[in-house]
């Protein structure tokens, strides 16, 4: 079974129809057969803070997804701990040329880890760390 990483841009565009990758993301979305999808809690923060500012209602569907997916079997939610954050850290602080944030960082790590080479993300920065962004234009 294939694996691949669910990055905070893949969920919002999911969850928000206004999202302009709203299609782009439910297109991939219903080309994804015997796949495992990995993401991270540091992700799940940034749906969170990013999706919050839109109301009470989408507020409820981001933590009732949470929630779902935390209880699918083919998603692995991998929780914060402090060796990732602190490994995190020495990555985005031996990255100065790149302008990659710390759930970046740690994404590409995790990937790395896990040797997973593809991205449900339309963020550029994963092509800049050596995977493919299956959401990213002339993917």
């Amino acid at each position: 079974m294939k694996t691949i990483f669910a990055d905070a841009c893949y969920w919002i565009a999911i969850l928000h129809e206004k999202d302009p990758l709203h299609a782009e993301a439910m297109r991939v979305s219903s080309s994804l057969v015997n796949c495992r999808i990995v993401t991270t809690e540091m992700v799940l923060v940034e749906l969170m803070n990013s999706l919050g500012k839109y109301g009470g209602n989408l507020r409820v569907a981001v933590a009732q997804t949470i929630a779902s997916l935390e209880a699918n079997l083919n998603v692995e939610v991998i929780p914060q701990t402090s060796l990732q954050f602190r490994s995190a850290t020495k990555f985005y602080a031996a990255r100065l040329d790149k302008d990659w944030g710390a759930t970046d960082c740690a994404s590409f790590l995790l990937m790395e880890e896990k040797s997973i080479s593809e991205a449900l993300t339309a963020d550029h920065h994963f092509r800049q760390a050596g995977f493919t962004a299956l959401m990213e234009k002339n993917n």
